[in-house]
């Protein structure tokens, strides 16, 4: 960390808000020796708590930093989000609400930028620090004391929160939420509140705190003993596999990944993080893994004896809740720059960067390979999980509606090499995991840390915002739809394309599919209108016209049915200079699975056949599930 120098007295008179604008104009950040501003600009919906804070000094500054108008402030968090994933952690922007409902608004963002590793700048307004209004609108009063509001409801989802009940206080918290946003092992939310009367008051801030300041982002290397031991694991191993994870793009290590395999003949099998660590058609790529993957990676994964994840977390997802690792004699092995993950799984912890621990680990294993006869099996079974791929997203012929698989490999023909794909929640998650093609490092901007229902076309803002030399295709259900459309607006209004698939299988259909696996038929999860009994009236299904909604906000909609007419409006689409929609019907039924187990629990006790069915389906997949609590040997 650098900064400008000035005298230890010098001070500038400002209020708080002027201060924190002042302060965020001249944040940088560098990593491997290139710099540049942290900052991306400001997100805000001003109410009684801010306009006269923080909205003033911003007007005062208008035009140094980039401000945008947000629709809701949970919109406003992930269009943050989606720009700090653009700017793979380099950069954030920051959001200011209102009190009350705004802050309260915040904490599902905030949950998704802490659960996905990404910087996220809040500043919820909060009640008067001098109580001298007494209790204010929109304030939620607490019998118990005075010092708690809607903005403690964010410490546990936020990485780094304070509030600033003094101007003196101000310093102190910025620089500790720069420490925070730009840490590798532990960034997230950082939440600074601050009262209304406080936005306002004058102070004589340090000079130097408004000064230039560049931070720097450490590549911190592992222990030696630790990369002797974990080169000395994986020199014994006969059966590795490799679990890339977003810590991989994170480190910029793509390229150290692939040195890597292409010298050890270990395979990779992919998260949805880590999807885009190793090229699609490397002959040692063996796919997408877990409870969303593939077949072909999880044998994989069953039969391995040693288990390398490379920033990982393990979730349920990745591991098919503790299920997918069933060789007995299975050890781990997991570089990560953060300790907490770096430990799981019993495993040898290489705590350390990604990319330089892998440059050390390759020079330490030099002429090392696995038996020649495991690399020709992986590499075979690589070679079938993507003539698997191709099967599935081929046409159906006699078929009467696109499948989503088959919307999934239309659109990936049209993507470029550097666009992106982008989605959160239902089915499609799962589809891209193992279907997608990326064809860069940041071409796969699929949110399932949190995977957060709403997130989809805000972030694919924010993506475009961090760069706009890419395109965005955006997925996003009809259930998502209808949870959070309301920045088709922002796009139009700040001149920022997207490319917006609505893709349509009339209700919550992953949630469908799921609620019939455990034995809950389905309750309640497709749209139809409700009939007399109460129950749903399956006879009469919910007709909503998305393309009109579309239109409504002046969005260019082509709506669409056959594979011909999806390829014509993707054409039209990436033409376009400004957002584009395309509304597709789609059949829900899937046409694979990854024979991973993912623990969903069911009752113990039901009248209900189909529960009672499951319930026993369940236990026989927990009987698998490891907790993996050995010490790791070497």
């Amino acid at each position: 960390m650098s900064t400008t120098s000035f005298g230890p007295h010098d001070t500038v008179r400002l209020t708080v808000t002027q201060a924190i604008v002042k302060f965020l104009e001249v944040q940088q950040v560098e990593r491997d020796g290139h710099s540049e501003p942290f900052f991306g600009g400001v997100l805000g919906i001003f109410g009684h708590g801010n306009c006269g804070g923080l909205g003033q000094a911003l007007l005062e500054e208008a035009g140094k930093l980039r401000f945008i108008q947000g629709r809701n402030e949970q919109g406003m968090g992930d269009i943050a989000i989606g720009y700090a994933k653009m700017r793979n952690r380099l950069g954030a922007m920051a959001v200011t609400t209102s009190i009350g409902p705004g802050s309260a608004n915040l904490v599902t963002a905030a949950g998704t930028a802490t659960s996905n590793r990404l910087p996220l700048l809040l500043f919820p307004s909060d009640i008067f620090a001098t109580r001298r209004t007494g209790s204010v609108l929109q304030q939620i009063e607490d019998e118990r004391g005075t010092s708690t509001s809607t903005n403690d409801s964010l410490r546990s989802v936020s990485r780094f929160w304070e509030r600033i009940n003094r101007p003196e206080q101000l310093a102190n918290a910025l620089l500790g939420a720069m420490r925070t946003l730009t840490d590798p092992a532990n960034t997230g939310a950082v939440t600074i509140s601050l009262p209304q009367d406080v936005q306002a008051e004058a102070y004589d801030f340090p000079a130097a705190l408004l000064a230039p300041r560049t931070w720097h982002v450490d590549r911190n290397r592992a222990d030696v003993a630790s990369l002797e031991a974990a080169a000395k694991a994986i020199s014994k191993a006969e059966k590795p596999v490799i679990i890339a994870g977003g810590g991989v793009i994170y480190s910029d290590a793509t390229e150290e990944l692939k040195t890597f395999v292409e010298a050890t003949g270990i395979p990779v099998g992919v998260t949805q993080s880590g999807k885009a660590s190793l090229p699609f058609d490397h002959e040692l790529a063996i796919g997408a893994i877990g409870s969303s993957g593939m077949k072909f990676a999880n044998r994989v994964g069953n039969e391995a004896d040693l288990v390398i994840g490379i920033g990982t977390r393990y979730t349920d997802f990745t591991s098919a809740s503790n299920t997918l690792f069933q060789n007995p004699d299975a050890t781990f092995v997991n570089i990560n720059v953060f300790p907490f993950d770096a430990q799981k799984e019993s495993a040898i912890p290489v705590v350390g960067d990604a990319r330089e621990s892998l440059k050390e680990l390759t020079e330490k294993l030099k002429g090392w390979t696995v038996p020649a006869d495991y690399r020709a099996h992986v590499a075979e079974v690589a070679q079938q999980q993507r003539d698997e791929v191709a099967t599935l997203i081929a046409p159906e012929p006699g078929a009467k509606i696109l499948s989503q698989t088959e919307v999934v490999g239309i659109v990936n023909e049209a993507a470029g090499p550097r666009d992106v794909v982008l989605n959160a929640a239902g089915s499609i998650p799962g589809d891209l995991h193992r279907l997608w093609k990326p064809g860069s490092p940041l071409g796969y901007g699929v949110e399932y840390g949190y995977s957060c229902m709403g997130y989809e076309i805000p972030a694919g803002l924010g993506m475009r915002i961090g760069d706009p030399s890419r395109e965005i295709f955006t997925f996003i259900g009809d259930g998502s739809f209808l949870m959070y459309h309301q920045d088709v607006l922002t796009a139009i209004q700040e001149q920022e394309k997207i490319i917006l698939l609505v893709v349509d299988n009339k209700g919550f259909g992953s949630i469908n599919s799921l609620s019939v696996a455990v034995g809950s038929q389905g309750f309640e999860t497709t749209f139809f209108h409700r009939g007399e009994d109460g129950r749903q009236d399956t006879s009469r299904p919910l007709e909503i016209d998305f393309a009109a909604i579309l239109r409504g906000y002046g969005v260019t909609t082509y709506s669409v049915e056959t594979a011909d007419e999806l390829r014509e409006a993707l054409d039209k689409a990436k033409a376009a200079t400004e957002i584009t929609a395309i509304y597709v019907p789609v059949d829900p039924v899937g046409r694979f699975g990854s024979e991973g187990f993912w623990e969903v629990a069911t009752p113990e006790v039901s009248h209900i056949e189909s529960s009672q069915k499951a319930h026993e389906v369940y236990m026989k997949g927990r009987e698998q599930q490891r907790l993996y609590v050995e010490p790791a040997t070497n």
